[in-house]
């Protein structure tokens, strides 16, 4: 259905994240077995756990909207989750495939962060003051995932390269960590 105005596109769009949230719990539990880093795991678990808070949180925004949680099916985590598939049965040394399903998750963290701006910015819009909290909340916890895969794979993509080394002639590159912790995308366009 067409959305009318911009509480129904907000109220469609909270159906697409919650379809997403839901898919990326059962999808996570295969990423983690497929690791071989300790670290990527850890981590991979720990935002199994946040993804199921943010589930929760999803239901208390359709509460507080006075609508049922309901799901509609996200066309683009579905696709994102497929690609995931494929890179996870990466061949090669260990690194190379963990580097992969960092890959994988980070396209899914992207799109939710994309996702939770623009729904926490139209629930600033609406008056959705509670909701938009709650939105905010998720948004920063996603934007930490990434950041956090984001600096796993700057170890683990140095392996991977090592691992070139090893069979070929390449230079290796120095890895580059974050210094400073910044506040996960704050801010959207929309």
């Amino acid at each position: 259905m067409p959305s009318k105005n911009l509480k129904d596109l907000f109220i469609d769009e909270l159906k697409d994240v919650y379809d997403a949230e839901m898919r990326i719990t059962k999808a996570l539990p295969k990423m983690i077995k497929a690791t071989t880093s300790e670290e990527l795991s850890s981590a991979l678990d720990e935002h199994l756990n946040l993804t199921q808070e943010h589930v929760q949180r999803l239901e208390r925004v359709f509460e507080m909207v006075d609508e049922t949680p309901t799901r509609k099916t996200c066309k683009a985590i579905v696709g994102l989750l497929e690609e995931g598939e494929e890179l996870m049965k990466e061949d090669g040394e260990s690194s190379l495939r963990d580097a992969a399903i960092i890959c994988a998750a980070q396209k899914v963290e992207h799109y939710e962060m994309a996702t939770y701006g623009c729904l926490r910015t139209w629930a600033d819009q609406l008056g959705e003051k509670q909701a938009r909290a709650l939105l905010q909340q998720t948004l920063d916890e996603e934007g930490e995932a990434d950041h956090t895969l984001t600096d796993i794979a700057m170890s683990l993509n140095q392996d991977a390269i090592q691992n070139d080394d090893e069979t070929g002639d390449r230079e290796a590159v120095p890895v580059r960590r974050r210094t400073q912790q910044t506040k996960p995308h704050g801010r959207s366009n929309t």
